[in-house]
């Protein structure tokens, strides 16, 4: 309920006036069953317009920090991410990667549409940067169709580190489905997965028109790089 009142109600209308967004190739997105969005990552405001384009509901995975605050404004961040369809992750290794990756199976294998960002976290300075191959052994896993997705301007409209939006035209594209089904059977191949993941990526720069780079975002912001960590939102 509280997604839809948010979505409609309370959100929506702001986002609307703040960002004037429109979308391309809503006819691509199924209107019943499972798919993963596969979405580039410029802003944390990806996934509030996102949602607000697309009539079905979506989920994304989020990292934990969101979910863990103290206080009366920790716990009102862990029920607005919670009501708007953001499920805590923790990204501190692969164990919790993996356990990412299975919230993502469950989601699809209810039906559900699973907005995923492959870079891994946002993009430090509006490049495409190469993908993590989570998606990919979530698509091989449950068989589901991905979409690519290209989110554009919305890190005009929220650039890092900013809190204040500034106005800004939001488009949002929605690709052709992908369908990965002659790997079926090859889970587990890390060759297959990479060639998977890199197709997405081309897939998203095709779409986005950004410039791609052969390096993890993460390998920007002082991380260390890991093939292992789920495509989550950040």
């Amino acid at each position: 309920m509280w997604y839809y009142a948010f979505k409609y109600v309370f959100l929506g209308p702001i986002l609307r006036l703040l960002g004037r967004p429109k979308i391309e190739g809503l006819e691509n997105l199924p209107a019943h069953g499972p798919a993963i969005l596969a979405s580039n990552h410029l802003a944390v405001m990806d996934s509030f317009y996102l949602p607000l384009m697309v009539p079905r509901r979506i989920y994304f995975l989020a990292k934990s920090e969101y979910f863990t605050g103290t206080g009366l404004k920790g716990a009102f961040q862990k029920w607005f991410f919670t009501a708007v369809g953001q499920i805590p992750i923790d990204r501190s290794g692969a164990e919790a990667a993996a356990g990412a990756l299975s919230a993502a199976r469950r989601q699809l294998e209810a039906g559900e549409l699973m907005g995923m960002y492959p870079e891994g976290t946002r993009s430090p300075d509006g490049r495409l940067f190469k993908g993590k191959t989570g998606l990919a052994r979530v698509a091989l896993d449950t068989g589901v169709p991905v979409l690519p997705v290209a989110m554009i301007n919305t890190d005009k409209l929220n650039p890092p580190g900013s809190i204040i939006p500034r106005p800004a035209r939001i488009v949002v594209k929605i690709g052709k489905p992908l369908n990965f089904a002659r790997y079926e059977g090859m889970q587990g191949n890390r060759f297959i997965e990479r060639s998977i993941t890199d197709e997405i990526m081309y897939e998203l720069m095709q779409l986005s028109g950004q410039q791609y780079v052969d390096i993890y975002a993460a390998s920007l912001k002082n991380q260390e790089p890991a093939e292992q960590a789920p495509p989550s939102a950040a």
